[in-house]
Parts: structure tokens; sequence; C-alpha cells
């Protein structure tokens, strides 16, 4: 199986487990099956958004879903029958260093749900504790490792905390960081995740400010022969205004294929619905819409710019 992915994908994700359960419904540690039951109806509210938004002329060969085994109940199986990309966290939720969710089982987890992709969250920084750097590299080439050899693909969420030393280089501005330092930083752990072996297909990347730091990323991404692998953005929960400007930086970059967004297409709607504040159904449109307008705003920013004659 050849390494990347050439296809667009516009995945509404909502694996989020830990911070889910707690800023949604205020349960802490492990949540008993009848919480459960009402985080999972929760997030099939937010499927069914989706599915609204396939109905309302999303290409449904282009919509991926990310959701979690945990909270996911029945939108893995229904999201196949839908002919949906599906892709699947294996990381456990909440933690500074990349786990496994299922330990040593993480082999039968995927291959019992058979996602188009399984992901990771990895908080990595270059600068960062050297140890602690390498044991999530140990852990993530036993993953890569694995899933070339089944024959399936990587998705890879790379975020890039700051460390304490560069927040102060500029003097503690986080938008600055973001700016000035994070593009870089960026690229410097996607080279050293590679170096260690681990070949992800899709990078999901925090967005950038400047189109050429995407064009940096994808160069980096698709260094030393990986001229297949590809980028996509994710929403890191921010402001419409912030999205739509990452979006507009890495459409038009060959090698971004689209997005992976979550909390900026289904926070406030969800909330509202959980407060009793709206009925379901305006919740489930409202994600639709929200979900529409970025993959609007996405092939806006990727169509060619007519030139005047």
């Amino acid at each position: 199986m050849n390494l990347g992915y050439d296809q667009k994908l516009y995945i509404l994700a909502f694996d989020h487990r830990g911070s889910f359960q707690k800023k949604f419904f205020g349960i802490d540690g492990e949540p008993d099956a009848e919480q459960t039951a009402i985080i999972a109806d929760a997030k099939h509210l937010i499927f069914e958004g989706l599915l609204q938004a396939v109905g309302a002329g999303a290409d449904g060969s282009a919509t991926g879903v990310l959701v979690d085994e945990q909270f996911g109940s029945t939108v893995p199986v229904e999201a196949r029958e839908k002919g949906l990309k599906l892709a699947m966290p294996a990381e456990r939720s909440g933690q500074n260093m990349f786990d496994f969710q299922y330990g040593e089982d993480f082999g039968a987890h995927i291959e019992r749900f058979d996602p188009d992709f399984t992901k990771v969250l990895v908080r990595y920084n270059a600068d960062g504790d050297k140890a602690e750097n390498a044991e999530q590299l140990a852990k993530l080439k036993r993953l890569s490792d694995w899933l070339k050899q089944n024959q399936r693909k990587f998705l890879f969420e790379l975020l890039v905390p700051a460390e304490e030393a560069q927040l102060q280089s500029v003097d503690g501005d986080s938008d600055r960081y973001d700016a000035e330092l994070r593009p870089e930083l960026m690229r410097r752990a996607i080279a050293e995740i590679q170096g260690a072996g681990i070949e992800a297909d899709i990078w999901k990347i925090e967005g950038v400010e400047e189109r050429s730091d995407c064009e940096m990323l994808v160069a980096q991404a698709r260094s030393g022969g990986r001229d297949g692998v590809a980028c996509v953005v994710l929403g890191r929960g921010a402001d419409d205004a912030k999205v739509d400007h990452w979006l507009t930086q890495a459409a038009p970059v060959d090698g971004f294929i689209g997005f992976a967004i979550g909390r900026s297409i289904w926070w406030d709607p969800l909330k509202a619905y959980v407060d009793g504040k709206i009925e379901r159904s305006a919740g489930a449109l409202k994600i639709a819409e929200n979900y529409l307008r970025f993959v609007a705003v996405y092939e806006r920013a990727k169509a060619p710019t007519p030139t005047s004659s």
C-alpha cells in the first residue's frame, strides 16, 4: 500500500472523551453505563448533523467522521453504512504523553471497527524533554509499524505546545508564539517523528498564519520520497474568523486535502441542546450548517483565481 492519501477529506471530529464528559456533563472519572449512554446520545446528535449536511449536498465520498469507541455507540457502523470515511483514535484521552487507549490490545480494537484511518493525537515539541519525546516515539513506532504491516492508513494529529522558554521569548504572547515560532517547531517535530521511522499518511496539523508556512509543512511531510503524504487543518476550537483564515491559507497549497474540525462546528449548538435551550432537530441543523460553511470556505479558497483576459 502506497504511503499517503490523494482524495479530498472533510472530517467532522468528535472523538473528544475526557474533556467532553467533564465540560458538557460534569462527569469526573469513569462514567457508568447510564452516563455513557447520555454522552453517546449527545455525540450521536453531532453525527445527525453531519448526515443532514450530506443530505444538503456535501460530497459523501469526502465526508468523514472522527469518533471514539467509548462514546461513539453506533456511529462507526452507521458511518460505514452511509459510505462515509471513518477515523478512530488509538490514544488514551487527556494525556500529555501519548499512550495506547487499549494497551497491548490496540490492534484488536482497530481490526474490530476497521476504520479508514487510525488517528493519534500527540503533543510533541522538539525542544521539550528528550526522554519523554523518545518514549513517545518508541510507542508511536510500534503503532506505525503495525498499521503498515496491516495495510492501514495513519492519521497523525500533531500539537506543539510551547515550552516555557519559548513563550518567554515572545513576551508570553501565545499569538506571537503561534505566528513566529510554532510553524518551524511543527516542521522540526514532523522531521523528528519521520526520522524515528514513524510514517503518517495524513498529518492533522494546527493552522498557521501564512501560506508560506503551509508550503513549508507540506514540503517536510513529503520529504524523502513521501510524495503522496497529505495534510489537513484542525480547528483547535477557534472562532469562525480564525478557522476561516487557516483554511484559506492552506487550501490552495498542493498537499493540503481538507480539514478535520470539531468543536468549532458542534460546540455551541450541542451545548445549547444539552442545556435545553434548543430542540434536537435545531441542534443538528446548526451543526450541518456550520460544517457546510467550512467546506464552502475551503472550496472557495482552493479554487483557482480567474485570470482576467
